[in-house]
């Protein structure tokens, strides 16, 4: 059984209709900041557990969980003629992998009866309408949701209630950004703890604890110091004694530590907590076939090999679970795979999953390269190495006054991986412009840009080159030929040799030198350029590069 669609109406970030489409195994979930990573994982944990924020959401009711813009929306009609309904809440869950006519039914937004699946509302109780009226009626003006006057129902698609603990499969949500404590340990590893343990096993837990309450009732020294509490203590008429409260069944859960290396489990670095945490919830046999597993930005507090760790336990893992992750992590994202992203953008979804096989694989294997910092930018700019990235920035300083990024427009070296990154730009429709020296061989540049130039152009592509082929110059002393169409040697054409050599604190006289130096220390004398305060002309290409996307505004 498995999450195959998620639609949420008026959750936090969520207004109207939004749907998530989920994979059976293994789902990334990625996007800008505030985008509602987060709230997608919230509201999945919601509906199945009851839970929010640690706490059961009948209890933690709030104007808060509720779409800001929805809330306005009611506010604002409050006050003319046709006053609005309170909103609702309301997060379907839609499952498959099982055919059970308990929750097969259409009471769900698509009215189809073919589908297995429930509804968590947070909803006005009509039962409280009388007094709504009145409050709303009343003279005085009606500034915040009437939070007070709302529930929580679960029900499924055949129109059956429920509540989340009759759910056939858990949810599990690793957190490793925050960590919630209840009585020394962490309330979602209890949980997760919990949830791994069999029936017997927690009876078990709970006879041992019980025991320990009473040895320690028993205990002499126990005994001795509540006899003179009864002797001395004269501040009530009843019998006064201490003792280790048994509470409910379930007192264990609060009362044991959780050690690892004798260390209590919160005092652990919360790097190991989230791997300990993530393992657990993968690895239970309880919750095999039957477990979601929500993974909040796993990057969080973790070293490189930690991480590198994490990514091998999942993906050696999801075969028997499905796993929901969110991340800003590029390494997370293209190790785990391409094909499983969900590229969260104004609440719309874009998917990367028809890449060539090949492109997935190249990712995955060579995992360094910021995809995500690619995928989620506006407009961008690909260069080949740091003196190509340098270069551009300055000239587009020189020119706008401001580094491109202030314009939204990021600047990223890809080493020689140009095609790799224009494919996913394809697919995402982003505005990119590749920065290329043309290295002395017009004909294979377009070649190898065959599909983004001349009759295939792409309206959101551009590949930016000097069409001047410059001959190479030969080098006598060393049998040597330098090749002249390059960035350094684009920018000796577009400058003079004492501007350069103003710059560089060098003082060469003749070109062949300066154009050796210049080659054989290209980033060092591109960050002499970047950090100089006298300006330099630039090769038409690169202010190309930048130019083309004022023409698409």
């Amino acid at each position: 059984m498995y999450i195959s669609e998620v639609k949420i109406n008026n959750f936090k970030s969520f207004g109207e209709n939004f749907s998530l489409k989920l994979d059976s195994k293994l789902n990334i979930i990625v996007g800008l900041n505030e985008a509602g990573k987060t709230s997608i994982l919230e509201a999945i944990h919601l509906a199945c557990s009851g839970i929010f924020n640690g706490k059961i959401i009948k209890s933690e009711l709030s104007q808060n969980l509720f779409n800001r813009e929805c809330i306005n929306k009611y506010l604002a009609s409050l006050k003319g003629e046709n006053p609005l309904p309170p909103p609702e809440i309301s997060i379907e869950i839609f499952f498959e992998g099982v055919d059970d006519e308990y929750y097969k039914g259409d009471y769900n937004s698509y009215k189809d009866s073919s589908y297995n699946g429930f509804i968590l509302k947070i909803f006005f109780n009509d039962s409280y309408i009388h007094l709504y009226n009145a409050l709303v009626k009343s003279d005085e003006e009606v500034i915040s949701l009437p939070i007070e006057y709302y529930d929580v129902s679960w029900t499924t698609f055949a129109r059956k209630p429920f509540l989340p603990r009759d759910l056939k499969f858990k949810s599990s949500l690793i957190d490793s950004s925050q960590v919630k404590t209840a009585s020394g340990c962490d309330v979602h590893f209890t949980k997760i703890l919990r949830d791994s343990l069999s029936d017997e096993d927690k009876i078990e837990i709970s006879q041992a604890h019980r025991k320990l309450v009473d040895d320690f009732r028993k205990n002499p020294k126990v005994k001795e110091l509540n006899t003179k509490l009864e002797e001395q203590a004269k501040i009530s008429k009843k019998d006064i004694k201490i003792s280790v409260e048994l509470q409910t069944k379930n007192a264990w859960e609060n009362s044991l530590t959780t050690l690892l290396d004798n260390i209590p489990y919160s005092f652990v670095g919360m790097g190991e907590q989230s791997i300990v945490k993530t393992n657990l919830a993968l690895l239970s046999d309880k919750t095999k076939n039957a477990s979601i597993v929500l993974i909040e930005e796993p990057e969080n507090h973790l070293t490189f090999i930690k991480l590198n760790e994490l990514i091998e336990t999942i993906r050696e893992n999801n075969s028997e679970k499905q796993i929901i992750i969110t991340t800003l992590s590029s390494f997370i994202a293209n190790k785990l795979g391409l094909q499983s992203l969900k590229i969260l953008s104004n609440k719309n979804i874009i998917m990367l999953s028809d890449l060539k096989q090949d492109t997935y694989e190249f990712f995955e294997k060579i995992a360094g390269y910021d995809t995500l910092r690619f995928i989620l930018s506006e407009k961008t700019i690909l260069v080949e190495g740091d003196s190509d990235e340098l270069i551009v920035q300055r000239s587009y300083m020189d020119n706008k006054h401001k580094l491109p990024i202030h314009d939204g427009i990021d600047v990223m070296s890809v080493g020689l991986s140009f095609l790799r990154f224009l494919e996913i730009a394809e697919k995402l429709e982003k505005k990119v412009s590749v920065v290329t020296d043309n290295d002395g061989n017009i004909d294979a540049l377009k070649n190898k840009y065959i599909n983004y130039i001349g009759d295939n152009k792409k309206p959101n592509i551009n590949i930016c080159y000097d069409d001047i082929v410059d001959p190479p110059y030969f080098e006598l002393n060393d049998n040597e030929y330098f090749n002249f169409n390059t960035l350094e040697t684009k920018i000796y054409k577009a400058n003079n040799i004492d501007i350069l050599n103003q710059i560089f604190g060098t003082h060469y006289e003749d070109e062949k030198s300066l154009l050796r130096y210049m080659r054989n220390n290209k980033t060092d004398n591109a960050l002499k350029i970047f950090k100089s305060s006298q300006k330099i002309n630039y090769p038409d290409y690169i202010l190309k590069s930048f130019k083309v996307f004022e023409h698409e505004e």
